[in-house]
């Protein structure tokens, strides 16, 4: 028998939060934070550097909170590990929709397509993918959550299976159960029969989509009955039977138990000392995030990758040790080129002038050596580009490099062309094309406001990225040098959005205002959201402000600037009190900036901080201050020594 968790033991109005309650919680290699986009007012968003080793572009995971939970908490449960690791975009919105204690409402209202946050998750999805800035491959789209995010995820995933490729569900109550089923006895329910339902005429995909379910083995909130039941209710609705055994999953001394079914098409894992809680790995922080248990993002990350049903497996060819030289009126073009999972057909040699292109192809050698001539070309500067394609006609990355063929023209700089600035959160990655007519050229150099990136060059091609810009309207200036000293600088401009979405309570509980011009904002906006944008200002700070400038903020540090932590020390074991920052406000505003929770009791509130539920005298109005070294876990008190 299940037995309710001590910590929460202080009536059914806890207990229910904390059933339902989950870890709550992105521009490459960075968080972009708050994005309204697909439906959602704020959603975390974190886009990797790296592209799925299968299919066409990255992967896409959202991710859903569950009650009573910020989803800033996500920031701190390793999701980038995974994300990094496995070209994988993952996305944690914020519900619109909330039912009782801020949870994904997955046991009321109309369970379908079109319907609240499930029309909002799918237009985020497709958003998303659809955006070919963002590089995502449409199969490759997945839906994840824990407790009430988990179950919504599932009911999710069932109404559209032709968007999600796979699914997967923590501790979460089976689809149509009663919110009274996360407390207590097991509630039964045909998983397979519903799941169909809720699909109609979108059924089909089902033969191509996976899940993962999950459920730690300390959780004394959401009753174990579901990890089996929901299992195997997805294995009914794919068609496939359960596999003999256990396999043991570890990652450095966390372990988990999984159980399979054929082809890969479910998983159930039984994640070894985690209560209920999203399993964040080591390392892993914050109300609801376990560090006991395994990675489960990353878990998912490989899971989906061996099993996608959907994406491309084809990996196109690679070349290599090419080398390119010239002989006369003629370019002379050798190197390897191999394809893992297949064979190289075709090698092809493009040489590229302003005006002209011919180009030449041949096959490899049982080494998969080959060599390639061009006819004869008249004198000038020529861009070589050599592709290698495989009996699937998938096509390798290009090489590039320019030769010159006839005599060297008179020394002179190089020329910039084609620059571009693609923003992504708070990155900005600036990319061109860059010719030497002397093939002396030695660096390229992109100055942003914040300091000087050197760029990455291939070829004639260039890119230089920056993150943690402040907002608003920037510009970057390209400067490349010749080994000869000489050089040639050109402007590119661009504008960071970092805009947040909220009402007047929460901007002024963010820090974004204060009350200094409180009657001027809600004369504007009373208590309806509103938009506030990140501008630089004076002393290397920065000041939000609305469209039109009417409704400022105070200066404050710039969203993108390092205010502590970050990085360990051999200082001791303990939190860091410098790092330690303390709010004083209204009960009610550190719940809207995510330190504190609500029972939710209309009459009488009671409020705890977030992380360790110590409770805050005064009910909606009390004045409290709480501290915290870590942005996470909060207590009721100020900083120590302070």
């Amino acid at each position: 028998m299940m037995t309710p968790n001590p910590r929460r033991g202080t009536g059914r109005a806890l207990a229910l939060a904390a059933a339902l309650c989950a870890p709550a919680a992105a521009s490459a290699g960075s968080w972009q934070e708050d994005a309204a986009v697909g439906g959602f007012n704020n959603v975390h968003i974190y886009t990797p550097d790296s592209r799925s080793s299968i299919g066409d572009g990255k992967a896409l995971l959202i991710v859903l909170h569950g009650c009573v939970q910020p989803i800033d908490n996500y920031l701190t449960a390793n999701l980038e590990e995974a994300a990094e690791e496995f070209g994988m975009v993952v996305a944690v919105p914020d519900a619109m929709n909330k039912a009782g204690y801020s949870c994904w409402s997955y046991w009321e209202g109309t369970k379908s397509r079109g319907a609240g946050d499930y029309s909002n998750l799918i237009q985020l999805a497709n958003t998303l993918s659809g955006d070919t800035g963002r590089d995502i491959d449409p199969d490759q789209v997945y839906i994840a959550g824990l407790s009430s995010g988990a179950s919504f995820a599932n009911t999710t995933a069932c109404l559209a299976p032709d968007v999600f490729a796979g699914v997967g569900v923590s501790a979460g109550p089976s689809i149509g159960t009663s919110s009274n089923g996360a407390l207590g006895p097991c509630e039964s329910a045909d998983v397979t029969s519903r799941c169909r339902t809720y699909a109609g005429s979108y059924a089909s995909h089902f033969e191509t989509q996976v899940a993962s379910v999950a459920h730690g083995t300390e959780d004394t909130t959401v009753n174990a009955c579901y990890n089996e039941q929901n299992a195997s209710g997805m294995a009914g609705v794919y068609g496939v039977a359960q596999l003999p055994g256990t396999n043991s999953v570890t990652e450095g001394s966390r372990t988990a138990d999984e159980t399979l079914w054929q082809d890969g098409r479910v998983s159930m894992l039984w994640l070894d000392g985690v209560d209920h809680s999203w399993s964040g790995g080591e390392g892993a922080s914050g109300s609801y995030i376990s560090g006991a248990g395994i990675n489960y993002a990353r878990y998912l990350g490989q899971f989906f990758l061996d099993n996608n049903q959907r994406a491309d497996r084809n990996q196109p060819p690679v070349v290599s040790e090419v080398d390119i030289s010239t002989s006369g009126d003629q370019v002379l073009v050798s190197g390897n080129a191999s394809d893992t999972d297949g064979m190289v057909s075709e090698v092809t040699a493009s040489f590229s002038t302003d005006s002209t292109t011919s180009s030449t192809s041949g096959g490899v050698d049982s080494n998969g050596f080959f060599s390639l001539a061009s006819a004869a070309l008249t004198d000038g500067l020529y861009l070589v580009s050599v592709t290698a394609t495989d009996d699937s006609g998938a096509g390798s990355e290009p090489y590039e490099e320019t030769v010159r063929v006839g005599p060297e023209p008179p020394s002179a700089p190089p020329v910039l062309s084609g620059l571009a600035a693609e923003v992504a959160g708070q990155c900005v990655t600036v990319s061109g094309q860059v010719v030497d007519d002397n093939l002396d050229l030695d660096t390229v150099v992109v100055a942003y406001s914040t300091g000087d990136s050197p760029a990455a060059i291939t070829g004639t091609s260039f890119s230089a990225e920056r993150c943690d810009l402040p907002g608003g309207d920037g510009s970057a200036t390209v400067t490349a040098t010749d080994l000869a000293g000489q050089s040639s600088s050109a402007t590119v401009s661009f504008t960071v959005d970092v805009g947040v979405t909220a009402d007047l309570d929460a901007h002024i509980a963010a820090g974004r205002l204060d009350y200094t011009g409180y009657s001027t904002c809600y004369l504007e906006y009373s208590t309806a959201p509103f938009r506030l944008d990140e501008y630089p200002a004076s002393g290397g700070q920065c000041q939000w402000r609305d469209d039109d400038a009417s409704c400022v903020g105070p200066q404050v540090a710039c969203s993108g600037s390092e205010t502590g932590g970050g990085g360990g020390d051999d200082s001791g074991d303990g939190p860091d009190p410098s790092a330690c920052v303390e709010e004083s406000t209204y009960n009610y505003y550190h719940k809207t900036a995510g330190r504190a929770y609500s029972s939710g009791n209309y009459f009488s509130p009671d409020y705890y901080a977030n992380g360790t539920d110590e409770p805050m005298p005064g009910s909606t109005w009390g004045l409290n201050t709480l501290s915290s070294s870590d942005g996470t876990s909060w207590s009721v008190g100020g900083c120590p020594g302070g």
